[in-house]
């Protein structure tokens, strides 16, 4: 069997051989090549339901173990989870065996480390396009998000994915990194709670507020590439939601996936984009406040919101097509903001809702050094580092033995 290559090592077809692993301090400098990459037009393209631009990074690999393939294969199992999916496959999850947690010479003692220098390159990367991006948009306002999400990433296999099958034939991660893969963000209620104490009595974080929105999806006609999200609040009469905010579909620009092993919970870095569209017509405008105008408040279906037959279209151009009822709590400072949110979800093209509690943290003050016309990639990768570690620490596990 081949030997394990960390993910920091490892090159695709066709590149030289691994070079000695350099240090963080060495590393940093070499992030400045390829960062030039000319005017040339990209085009966007949906992957699982979801918009990514053309040149987006998409990875997973697994943290928390310093050994060889044959080892890591016999420290880990697929354990089935039960959650709620649409689609009739069994998922699976990522974890260590039992008593692999006590064998600490197997262990990573700084994960964190690792997990910032196997994603900084792509995140450098990645924002370099997200720059020309907005420095094309003209009169289209796009701001750029890096995020950290807290959930489960689900394993999709066939029998001969098995645990009788694993026992003969264990999975390596060249093996696991071939299934198919989604990520689950719904957590407990205990969960939330858990986060909420820790950003206030650990973190010292100011409590933002709390806001209530509807967001009101439409297609468009005209675009079948777009999605337009109307951000929406409920007018002071209490009796029906008014327009805030018009925005494109979210662009993916990078996603990285990591099951973090000897935890409850695995992470999912990713930086994406949303356009606020500023560039549209008054009668494009009209059309989308009269779907908007519709719509009824009504908490007995999902989502939170209905329309009188007829009325879930404009003038043939614009139609719901998927309705969001949220309430979310914040707590930041300038450099991290954690959100806790309960959203109620209705998609009108399959009749399917879900109800979930989610919670994320944004990195706003690594943003706005990636921001800059000059980045010191140094101070970035600190940055990073230290965000990384505060969620290793203290945000993989439900709380109950912190």
């Amino acid at each position: 069997m081949s030997a394990y290559i960390p993910p920091h090592k490892r090159h695709t077809k066709g590149s030289p051989s691994p070079k000695p692993t350099p240090s963080p301090e060495s590393l940093t400098p070499t992030f400045k090549k390829n960062l030039n990459f000319g005017n040339q037009k990209r085009k966007e393209k949906y992957l699982g339901g979801f918009l990514y631009a053309h040149d987006a990074v998409s990875k997973w690999f697994p943290v928390g173990l310093t050994v060889d393939d044959s080892q890591f294969s016999s420290l880990v199992r697929l354990q089935p989870v039960s959650v709620e999916r649409k689609s009739g496959d069994k998922p699976l999850s990522l974890v260590l065996m039992e008593g692999c947690s006590e064998r600490t010479n197997q262990l990573m003692d700084k994960p964190w480390l690792l997990a910032a220098l196997s994603v900084m390159e792509d995140l450098l990367l990645s924002f370099q396009h997200v720059k020309r991006d907005m420095e094309e948009s003209n009169m289209e306002e796009i701001k750029p998000t890096l995020v950290a999400r807290f959930g489960r990433i689900l394993f999709y296999g066939n029998s001969s994915n098995s645990q009788e099958s694993l026992k003969s034939n264990p999975l390596g991660e060249t093996a696991l990194r071939q299934m198919k893969k989604s990520f689950y963000t719904k957590v407990p209620h205990s969960y939330m709670e858990y986060i909420g104490n820790l950003a206030v009595e650990t973190l010292g974080l100011e409590y933002g507020e709390e806001k209530e929105l509807y967001y009101v999806k439409l297609s468009d006609n005209l675009c079948s590439d777009l999605t337009i999200a109307c951000k929406c609040t409920i007018a002071k009469d209490q009796k029906r939601i008014q327009l805030n905010k018009i925005e494109a579909n979210q662009v993916r620009h990078m996603v990285a996936d990591m099951s973090c092993l000897g935890k409850s919970s695995d992470l999912r870095l990713m930086l994406h984009t949303k356009k606020i569209l500023t560039a549209l017509s008054d009668e494009e405008i009209n059309g989308i406040k009269n779907l908007i105008g519709s719509a009824i408040l009504d908490s007995e279906v999902k989502g939170g919101l209905r329309w009188p037959i007829g009325k879930d279209s404009s003038g043939g151009r614009y139609a719901v097509i998927g309705v969001w009822h949220t309430t979310a709590k914040s707590y930041g400072n300038p450099s991290i903001r954690f959100k806790l949110r309960h959203a109620d979800r209705f998609d009108f093209r399959s009749s399917t809702g879900e109800v979930s509690w989610e919670t994320s943290l944004k990195m706003p003050g690594i943003v706005s050094q990636l921001r800059k016309q000059t980045i010191d990639e140094k101070l970035v990768l600190k940055m990073l580092e230290d965000n990384l570690k505060l969620i290793w620490d203290h945000c993989l596990s439900d709380g109950s033995s912190s």
